[in-house]
Protein backbone atom coordinates (compact mmCIF):
# COMPACT_ATOMS: atom_id res chain seq x y z
CA UNK A 1 0.00 0.00 0.00
CA UNK A 2 2.90 2.46 1.09
CA UNK A 3 4.80 1.56 -2.50
CA UNK A 4 1.64 2.42 -4.27
CA UNK A 5 1.04 5.95 -2.69
CA UNK A 6 4.46 6.48 -3.07
CA UNK A 7 4.45 5.86 -6.95
CA UNK A 8 1.16 7.84 -6.68
CA UNK A 9 2.61 11.17 -5.31
CA UNK A 10 5.59 10.72 -7.25
CA UNK A 11 3.57 10.69 -10.92
CA UNK A 12 1.72 13.65 -9.82
CA UNK A 13 4.36 15.77 -9.01
CA UNK A 14 6.25 14.94 -12.30
CA UNK A 15 3.06 15.77 -14.15
CA UNK A 16 2.57 18.87 -11.94
CA UNK A 17 6.20 19.73 -12.64
CA UNK A 18 5.88 19.32 -16.37
CA UNK A 19 3.06 21.02 -17.33
CA UNK A 20 4.62 23.93 -15.45
CA UNK A 21 7.40 24.04 -17.24
CA UNK A 22 5.42 23.71 -20.33
CA UNK A 23 3.29 26.54 -19.11
CA UNK A 24 5.29 29.15 -21.31
CA UNK A 25 8.00 29.31 -23.51
CA UNK A 26 8.61 33.02 -23.23
CA UNK A 27 11.92 34.06 -22.41
CA UNK A 28 12.66 37.07 -20.05
CA UNK A 29 13.68 38.98 -23.04
CA UNK A 30 10.26 38.91 -24.41
CA UNK A 31 10.94 36.08 -27.30
CA UNK A 32 9.08 33.16 -28.38
CA UNK A 33 11.26 31.01 -29.61
CA UNK A 34 14.32 33.54 -30.10
CA UNK A 35 11.28 35.36 -32.04
CA UNK A 36 10.95 39.04 -29.95
CA UNK A 37 6.78 39.37 -29.34
CA UNK A 38 6.96 43.38 -30.68
CA UNK A 39 6.40 44.61 -33.90
CA UNK A 40 4.35 44.26 -36.99
CA UNK A 41 2.05 41.42 -36.56
CA UNK A 42 -0.31 39.79 -39.04
CA UNK A 43 -3.44 37.75 -37.72
CA UNK A 44 -3.95 34.68 -40.18
CA UNK A 45 -6.45 31.84 -40.65
CA UNK A 46 -3.58 29.22 -41.31
CA UNK A 47 0.34 28.74 -41.49
CA UNK A 48 0.92 30.82 -38.40
CA UNK A 49 4.24 31.31 -36.51
CA UNK A 50 2.12 31.18 -33.10
CA UNK A 51 -1.12 30.15 -31.90
CA UNK A 52 -2.09 32.60 -29.81
CA UNK A 53 -5.18 32.40 -26.67
CA UNK A 54 -6.22 36.09 -25.55
CA UNK A 55 -7.26 35.62 -21.92
CA UNK A 56 -8.82 37.97 -19.25
CA UNK A 57 -7.06 36.80 -16.66
CA UNK A 58 -3.00 34.81 -16.12
CA UNK A 59 -1.80 36.20 -19.38
CA UNK A 60 2.32 35.03 -20.46
CA UNK A 61 1.94 38.37 -22.55
CA UNK A 62 0.47 41.91 -21.86
CA UNK A 63 0.09 43.63 -25.20
CA UNK A 64 -0.56 46.80 -25.99
CA UNK A 65 -2.04 47.47 -29.76
CA UNK A 66 -0.34 50.59 -31.14
CA UNK A 67 -0.65 51.90 -34.39
CA UNK A 68 3.40 52.85 -34.88
CA UNK A 69 7.06 52.39 -33.45
CA UNK A 70 6.16 48.72 -32.02
CA UNK A 71 9.69 48.49 -30.66
CA UNK A 72 9.28 46.89 -26.89
CA UNK A 73 8.22 44.32 -25.06
CA UNK A 74 4.29 43.88 -25.73
CA UNK A 75 3.60 46.27 -27.94
CA UNK A 76 2.07 45.03 -31.17
CA UNK A 77 1.03 47.23 -34.69
CA UNK A 78 -1.15 44.86 -36.53
CA UNK A 79 -0.50 44.76 -40.56
CA UNK A 80 -1.97 43.49 -43.56
CA UNK A 81 2.02 42.73 -45.12
CA UNK A 82 5.25 42.53 -43.89
CA UNK A 83 4.84 41.28 -40.21
CA UNK A 84 7.49 40.79 -38.34
CA UNK A 85 5.74 37.58 -37.13
CA UNK A 86 2.00 35.76 -37.52
CA UNK A 87 -0.34 34.87 -35.24
CA UNK A 88 -3.52 32.80 -35.19
CA UNK A 89 -6.42 33.56 -32.48
CA UNK A 90 -7.31 29.84 -30.99
CA UNK A 91 -9.47 28.94 -27.76
CA UNK A 92 -7.32 25.60 -27.26
CA UNK A 93 -3.97 24.38 -27.11
CA UNK A 94 -1.99 27.96 -27.47
CA UNK A 95 1.77 28.65 -27.71
CA UNK A 96 1.05 31.13 -25.33
CA UNK A 97 -1.66 33.28 -24.05
CA UNK A 98 -1.88 37.29 -24.23
CA UNK A 99 -4.39 39.97 -22.59
CA UNK A 100 -5.09 42.87 -24.08
CA UNK A 101 -4.36 46.25 -21.89
CA UNK A 102 -4.24 50.08 -22.96
CA UNK A 103 -1.34 49.95 -19.69
CA UNK A 104 1.88 48.18 -18.45
CA UNK A 105 2.50 45.84 -21.61
CA UNK A 106 4.93 43.10 -21.53
CA UNK A 107 5.64 40.48 -19.24
CA UNK A 108 3.40 39.62 -16.71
Amino acid sequence: MLTKNLLLGSLILTFALSSQAQSTKISQNCTFEGVPLYGKVQVVNSFPDFKVQVVNHFPDLKVKTVNSFPKSCGKWQFVNSFPDFKVQFVNSFPDFKIQFVQFNEGLK
